[in-house]
């Protein structure tokens, strides 16, 4: 979470949002600098596993991930 005041302006929101959902993980919010797919995929998480879903249905058909 990012909690906190910039300038005169409080500051509140997600860095990252993932769920489980029918054995595949999705990635819904990801403010990480280098990525927590790359992070799963480094753990042995296969790409059909991950769901990119802060993409379009369309747009996750060109990626190498699973598509849902």
């Amino acid at each position: 979470m990012i909690l906190g005041v910039e300038g005169h302006k409080m500051v509140h929101g997600c860095i990252l949002h993932l769920e489980i959902r029918d054995d595949k993980i999705w990635i819904h919010r990801d403010g990480t600098e280098d990525g927590i797919a790359r992070e799963l995929l480094a753990e042995g998480v296969p790409k059909d596993k991950i769901v990119l879903g802060f993409y379009t249905p369309e747009k996750r058909k060109i990626t190498d991930f699973a598509v849902c």
